[in-house]
């Protein structure tokens, strides 16, 4: 009977603490955040050390900037692009998730994703790009406890200062430094567009800026944005 307690100790009670413990980790990291800029997040960390292993001395273009310094064309595109029922969910759209499952189910592969902006800003901000159900799990997690800790400007002043926007380029400032050599504060209608687009697939649209679903896609967003809800 002893051994058999340990082994279910082993095999049941201490992973269960372990999880415990990470998600532990994650909340006291999120109510920091509250109220304190993170610095870079698993993600950035991530591709930083890819783009060092071709080149050593490379370093991610990120600069924070307030969210009254961002755009509000941006923040409209981004809204409408990404997440356009964000201001009325709790983390997660249900209905959206549902109706990408069908859709990637119709196609045969992953083609639509259905994540709201606060569920991005979980995986890139603990998570790593991988694609599991154990992964998917623990967003959802996360989610709902960036919105248990805080409201959704804050969420979305998180998420477009850390979110990718081109090869080792971070964040609303940096994006708009590099594709229009601007601030993310002058960003016009157009610009915000475009760049509310390019985020699904950041890398491929910065090496391909001539990309025709880019330029559709972005006229498209620019129609929306004004019936954007911001928080």
């Amino acid at each position: 009977m002893k051994l058999l307690g340990r082994l279910l100790f082993w095999l049941v009670l201490m992973p269960l603490v372990l999880f415990t413990l990470v998600q532990a980790y994650f909340l006291v990291q999120i109510w920091w955040w509250v109220d304190h800029n993170p610095s870079s997040t698993s993600f950035m960390r991530h591709q930083l050390d890819v783009l060092q292993e071709k080149k050593p001395d490379f370093k991610l273009q990120h600069k924070w900037v307030p969210y009254n310094r961002i755009s509000n064309n941006l923040k409209h595109a981004v809204i409408a692009s990404e997440d356009d029922s964000f201001v009325d969910h709790e983390g997660v759209d249900w209905e959206a998730m549902q109706k990408a499952y069908e859709k990637n189910q119709k196609k045969g592969k992953v083609v639509s994703g259905g994540s709201t902006i606060t569920q991005q800003l979980a995986k890139n901000l603990f998570l790593s790009a991988d694609r599991s159900y154990f992964r998917k799990g623990e967003e959802l997690i996360i989610t709902y406890m960036l919105e248990m800790c805080m409201d959704k400007q804050r969420i979305l002043e998180i998420y477009l200062n850390v979110v990718e926007w081109g090869v080792g380029v971070f964040g609303a400032e940096a994006a708009a430094q590099h594709y229009f050599h601007t601030s993310a504060a002058n960003l016009g209608p157009s610009q915000a567009a475009r760049l509310a687009v390019m985020l699904p697939k950041p890398r491929y649209f910065d090496k391909n800026p001539g990309s025709g679903y880019l330029q559709r896609r972005s006229e498209v967003i620019l129609q929306r944005m004004n019936s954007a809800e911001l928080p």
